[in-house]
């Protein structure tokens, strides 16, 4: 019957198939990319994570905030970004959301001001001696004496997207490490500038701190070779409790 329905069905110009029967969520769930930061932050997020302030250095235009409001709606967003060209998106962002603050510098150990290269909008690059070319002067904040001054209040979300700066901005936000549930840093596969990290490094390092990694996710390749380049890591207390458990099912 089904080969005799299918005949009259062709020659009438007609395909017949089977209808799926998978839901649109779980189609779209079995499509996504588990090693994205939107999946990492849903993970979080399911893990119950608390999170009150999510402090976003290397902001941009709030674009990354934007996606991680998704998954933590009722934290503060306090947005960190050196570069003015992101200005008129920042505004924007935090008038079109009622939980966001911003400022216009770089993030370092201690506030003052600091070299930048401002050469690429989404690439900029700060440096506590000048650059050969693209060098500007922006102010630079310790996280430490901002979250003091602006009382925002822990739990925290870290998150660095810093280019290769990230022990001097670290090193300024001891405070908040301590009250971190969950920090996220851009690694690299090379050192790119003269005292950055590699992400085994990273490791380590954050490992001194009491963090340890629990997520891997957007890996990139560059252009010059296709070598592996960067990926963001998710950091969070090497004595939380999931670490415990062991086995793989």
């Amino acid at each position: 019957m089904k080969k005799l329905v299918k005949r009259i069905a062709r020659q009438a110009g007609y395909k017949i198939s089977r209808i799926d029967t998978k839901s649109p969520v779980k189609q779209s769930v079995e499509k996504s990319n588990p090693f994205s930061t939107q999946e990492a932050l849903y993970r979080c997020q399911k893990r119950n994570l608390k999170i009150k302030t999510v402090i976003d250095v290397g902001a941009s235009d709030g674009r990354w905030s934007g996606n991680c409001m998704r998954f933590f709606p009722d934290a503060h967003y306090f947005l960190v970004e050196a570069q003015n060209g992101h200005l008129e998106g920042l505004k924007h962002f935090e008038s079109s959301n009622e939980n966001v603050s911003f400022v216009l510098a770089a993030a370092g150990k201690e506030n003052g001001t600091i070299y930048f290269n401002n050469s690429e909008l989404f690439g900029g690059i700060a440096s506590e001696t000048p650059f050969e070319k693209n060098s500007i002067e922006v102010p630079v904040i310790s996280l430490d004496v901002e979250i003091e001054k602006r009382d925002l209040q822990p739990p925290f979300l870290l998150k660095l997207d810093t280019h290769g700066f990230e022990v001097p901005i670290l090193e300024g936000a001891k405070k908040v490490i301590s009250h971190a549930n969950l920090i996220i840093i851009e690694a690299y596969n090379f050192n790119i500038e003269s005292n950055s990290l590699c992400f085994w490094e990273l490791c380590e390092y954050m490992g001194d701190l009491g963090f340890r990694p629990l997520e891997v996710v957007d890996l990139m390749a560059r252009e010059y070779d296709q070598a592996f380049w960067q990926m963001d890591i998710f950091f969070i207390k090497k004595d939380d409790p999931m670490f415990n458990y062991i086995q793989y099912r």
